[in-house]
């Protein structure tokens, strides 16, 4: 099944018996060297085929991590996962995973080099040399690694996933302090007469993310009804700009509009039919209803530059556009909207997850709670009280 051979000082070839050529018929083996003494060659010999008799052996390799991970973005993720997502992915592998640990062959990555590299990033991993990047970026680190090593266990490139064994930093959740009622009625009065009026409007009203505003068409909008349908996003990848579905079927959704909102849309969509009518053949129509001024899509990035540079010319409080999104949920559910009203209107995957993204926003809910608690024991006291019977002299 296999055999050893010196080939020099502490060096040792084994030649292991993995099967036939399904072609040929002929014996296959591959080779290990090892290094050290008989007896240390001894014990490798016996533990390869131990693996080989359990099903565990992983053929040898030469490819490094580096291009491993190449090869993993081009065969599985590409293939299998968003523009976006890729996008972030390869900029991941490329600025922070390939020149930590890139060199280091496969199949001799090992845990604790994995941590090593977590340990000294959080201290100096900053490409500018200014301190360690953010515990909730060595996360996404983490993460990546560990999927892309689990297909390397899939594909039987590697018998186990070294970062199984590696304990990732645990980020820090960010408080969200969107912007209060006041702050998002004066950025939509700055807005006023830009073509940033309809998006900030449609974010302040629904809670629509910025790349499903962008993707809007006025055909998705039910005047009678008084509401927009959300059936896709305007991503922007490495390649371009780009329409997807939501990610899930919740994301796929129909929300009503208050009615400052509809009369916004019903100026925008005149002043956008005379603009089209001025610039002709020049105007291209893809039925969007927040685009560039020739019709033509807006790019996600063009549109956040166009933002921040309306609150620098405004002088205004520097609000992410995403925070609109946090702003209409969190004063919503103050406003005792149900929960399960609030999450639809988002397109969140589950109720769980909005309560659990806003509830530090609810100050009093558990004070309420208590309260709602005695009023209910009191009632029931009153009534079994009420329904006792009366003692006669």
């Amino acid at each position: 099944m296999a055999y050893m051979k010196k080939r020099g000082k502490n060096s040792w070839q084994i030649k292991l018996h993995v099967g036939r050529d399904p072609i040929t018929g002929k014996k296959v083996y591959k080779s290990h060297t090892v290094r050290g003494n008989k007896r240390e060659a001894q014990h490798e010999l016996h533990r390869l085929e131990h693996e080989l008799a359990t099903g565990a052996y992983v053929e040898p390799t030469k490819i490094t991590v580096a291009e491993y991970l190449e090869r993993w973005l081009a065969e599985y993720a590409e293939p299998n996962l968003g523009g976006k997502t890729v996008s972030r992915y390869r900029q991941i592998i490329r600025n922070n995973l390939t020149p930590a640990l890139g060199s280091i062959p496969l199949n001799k990555l090992q845990p604790l080099a994995i941590q090593g590299y977590y340990n000294s990033a959080l201290e100096s991993g900053r490409k500018d040399g200014k301190g360690g990047l953010s515990a909730r970026t060595v996360n996404h680190c983490h993460r990546l690694l560990h999927t892309a090593l689990k297909q390397a266990v899939a594909w039987r490139m590697l018998f186990r996933n070294p970062a199984d064994m590696v304990k990732p930093p645990r980020p820090k959740d960010k408080p969200i302090y969107p912007p209060s009622e006041e702050e998002r009625l004066l950025l939509m009065q700055a807005a006023q007469g830009t073509r940033l009026h309809m998006p900030v409007t449609l974010a302040n009203a629904t809670g629509m993310r910025r790349g499903e505003i962008l993707a809007g068409q006025w055909c998705g909008l039910d005047w009678g009804a008084g509401a927009i349908s959300v059936t896709r996003a305007l991503t922007e990848t490495d390649d371009g700009v780009e329409f997807k579905e939501p990610k899930s079927r919740r994301g796929r959704r129909t929300i009503s509009l208050p009615k400052y909102a509809l009369d916004a849309l019903e100026a925008h969509h005149m002043a956008q039919q005379k603009l089209k009518a001025l610039l002709g053949d020049a105007y291209q129509d893809e039925g969007l209803i927040c685009c560039r001024e020739d019709g033509s899509v807006w790019p996600p990035a063009a549109f956040t530059s166009a933002y921040r540079d309306l609150l620098r010319r405004r002088n205004m409080k520097n609000i992410p556009f995403h925070h609109l999104r946090h702003a209409h949920a969190s004063h919503l559910l103050k406003a005792g909207v149900s929960a399960k009203v609030v999450s639809e209107r988002l397109g969140h995957s589950s109720v769980s997850f909005t309560l659990d993204t806003y509830a530090h926003l609810l100050p009093g809910m558990d004070e309420q709670a208590a309260q709602q608690a005695e009023k209910m024991m009191r009632a029931a006291l009153e009534r079994q009280e009420s329904a006792a019977p009366t003692s006669v002299n």
